[in-house]
């Protein structure tokens, strides 16, 4: 698998370490319900098939943190972009979704 790095261009999967759901947010410590939303946030984890958003970490190369959507069914990569650019990454799905 390659992916595209917005700072590098094109790398090999092995300069990459793989961080998690790119959309995953850490529960409010001062929430009301706190202790059950962390339990969740820690235990309860999907493992979609089809699109999903990933972190991911260059570590072999920019040090740069980025989004990529990805295909777990094929690995395709649709899209990357750096995670601190925030929103969706450039030719991404507008709904999410991808055909």
């Amino acid at each position: 698998m390659r992916i595209n790095c917005p700072c590098c261009g094109e790398r090999s999967l092995d300069e990459f370490v793989y961080y998690g759901d790119a959309d995953l947010r850490r529960p409010d410590p001062q929430d009301e319900e706190a202790a059950a939303k962390f339990i969740a946030y820690v235990y309860e984890r999907t493992n979609p098939s089809g699109f999903h958003r990933e972190l991911w970490y260059h570590g072999l190369g920019c040090r740069t943190w980025i989004v990529a959507e990805r295909d777990t069914r094929t690995h395709e990569i649709y899209a990357t972009c750096r995670a601190v650019d925030g929103g969706a990454p450039e030719g991404a799905a507008a709904d999410g979704e991808r055909s």
